[in-house]
């Protein structure tokens, strides 16, 4: 696995909009950048940031921004500036060699999980999972935030469960996440010790990889079967029946070979017509296996950073769990 360095005091971080612009929401966007800038940072943003669409430009000229950060020496990191819907118009036009002759550090959530995905998968280069550039906009950052930001210079912070998330964002004042709720992660099985490679992302976008030319999936967990492979991931909007019916497909498509558990987020946006229940869905897809729901990962505040491609130590307990990662 290749980890690209890791960023100093003023070195320059790339901002660009592989999905939506941030123009509907730019005074928060201005908090969040002013944030990331007081921790050392210098910024550079892409032509199409601020555009207030729900696609910053067309796919084409994404991209061309998008390879213009990896292929400028100055920028030493690129983060996604939101997330989206239509970041999969980009694949057919990603230009994987600049990007393999360039590796740097790419971070991004929830929409821009197939540019992250597919890096890993693909390239072998880690990626950065849990936070858009849009992410920091609080007047006090929360301390997962705060993680977030020390990922950056390479302060690999050990992560546990946190004792509250977010019920509901109406009763945030200057943006600050309003923790209001006991967390609980949901060991389905029972508490457990795992180690393996770590790789996912938003369940809603990488189930439109399979069967693609970008999935290289298989590719990737046959060379880190010895390692063993540890599984997360981020739910926005997806119904309980679609979540299942997503992880038969994945499933079938041979990606849950050597797996070693699955760490599934809270849910933004639960939804289901029937009487399953995403707990249900797990189970009745994996057994036995080390599975979590209700995780501190994905769009429900706190939320972790996860480092595609890293070799993950998760121990699972009632009371407090907590993820390390390595850069193996």
């Amino acid at each position: 696995m290749k980890y690209p360095k890791f960023l100093n005091d003023n070195d320059i971080i790339g901002i660009t909009a592989p999905s939506a612009g941030v123009g509907i929401k730019i005074n928060d966007f201005e908090k969040s950048i002013n944030n990331i800038k007081s921790k050392g940072f210098n910024i550079k943003e892409t032509k199409s940031v601020r555009n207030s669409t729900e696609v910053s430009t067309t796919a084409e000229k994404r991209v061309e921004e998008l390879n213009e950060l990896f292929e400028d020496n100055n920028v030493k990191m690129i983060i996604s500036a939101a997330g989206g819907d239509f970041l999969y118009e980009m694949m057919p036009y990603l230009d994987y060699k600049i990007i393999k002759d360039n590796p740097k550090w790419i971070m991004g959530a929830s929409d821009p999980t197939n540019i992250l995905y597919t890096i890993t998968t693909k390239l072998d280069i880690a990626t950065l999972y849990g936070h858009n550039a849009g992410s920091f906009d609080s007047k006090k950052l929360d301390k997962s935030q705060e993680i977030a930001l020390s990922y950056l210079k390479g302060d690999i912070i050990d992560q546990e469960s946190y004792s509250k998330y977010e019920s509901s964002k109406d009763s945030r004042i200057d943006n600050n996440y309003s923790l209001d709720k006991k967390v609980k992660w949901e060991l389905l099985n029972k508490e457990f010790d795992i180690k393996g490679r770590l790789i996912g992302g938003c369940i809603d976008c990488l189930r439109y990889l399979p069967g693609t030319k970008y999935d290289k999936t298989k590719e990737f967990i046959e060379k880190y079967k010895e390692d063993g492979i540890i599984w997360y991931f981020d739910i926005f909007s997806m119904t309980t029946e679609d979540f299942y019916l997503t992880l038969i497909q994945l499933k079938e498509s041979g990606w849950f070979n050597y797996i070693k558990g699955v760490i599934v987020g809270r849910v933004i946006y639960p939804n289901s017509y029937t009487s399953m229940t995403y707990q249900n869905a797990l189970k009745n897809v994996f057994g036995d296996i080390p599975l979590v729901f209700n995780a501190d990962i994905g769009h429900v505040p706190p939320k972790m950073t996860l480092i595609n491609g890293c070799i993950a130590e998760i121990s699972a307990r009632e009371n407090k769990s907590i993820i390390k990662q390595y850069l193996k």
